[in-house]
């Protein structure tokens, strides 16, 4: 926590400084309590993007091999990771995707923010993915709101292909929080799950201004 407090006071101002991002509708953000910030994907710089404008720490969960490298690199890449406040989750594994909800309950439970993708990886093509239902999971099982995100720029900051990341125009727009409880009472769990996250995915299309794919996004990612 104290790596967090001191990587944080330094990384926000130095990132906000360089990229001058424009931030919309933080007050819409709750200060306290378990809360959901459920945001589109354009980039892997996403999840750095939200935690440096966000008004308190967001939770994302990232890849454990960037916990896992040796050496100096590899206590500087866990370091900053750390820092930043996320989690590591071996995607790798069959049972990762029910190992990363049970992680983000007990973040909840504690009354902390955590942060996800409702679509499941990045776009790579700009449009917005349907959006898989974990996210409503969650909001209906833990009983906290979910703030849509809505992210555009992000995907310039670094392309594939690029070893260096780029100023940019970012623009980081949170939405209304939205809350589901007691809207779903007498309603079978699976299709309460699907009508919750298409309202959520209908309001972080409303954010960001995407396309909508109206499919799953399958494709993986390169990194």
């Amino acid at each position: 926590m104290i790596f967090y407090d001191v990587l944080h006071s330094v990384v926000p101002p130095v990132a906000k400084a360089i990229w001058r991002p424009r931030v919309v509708g933080l007050e819409n953000v709750p200060r306290s309590g378990g809360v959901i910030l459920a945001s589109n994907h354009l980039s892997f710089v996403d999840s750095v993007v939200i935690p440096v404008v966000a008004p308190r720490k967001v939770v994302f969960l990232a890849k454990s091999d960037y916990f896992t490298g040796t050496g100096i690199k590899g206590a500087l890449t866990r370091g900053w990771f750390e820092g930043l406040g996320m989690l590591p989750v071996d995607r790798e594994d069959t049972m990762a995707a029910m190992t990363s909800l049970d992680t983000a309950l007990e973040v909840l439970g504690r009354g902390e923010a955590f942060g996800l993708y409702p679509e499941g990886t990045r776009s790579r093509d700009g449009r917005l993915y349907r959006g898989r239902t974990g996210v409503a999971h969650l909001a209906l099982t833990a009983g906290v709101p979910v703030v849509p995100v809505g992210l555009t720029g992000t995907e310039h900051v670094q392309p594939i292909g690029s070893n260096l990341p780029r100023l940019v125009k970012v623009t980081v727009a949170f939405g209304k929080p939205i809350d589901f409880t007691g809207a779903y009472a007498g309603v079978p769990l699976g299709r309460a799950r699907r009508d919750a996250t298409d309202t959520i995915m209908t309001a972080i299309q409303e954010l960001s201004g995407q396309e909508l794919a109206g499919v799953y996004n399958d494709r993986a990612p390169d990194a």
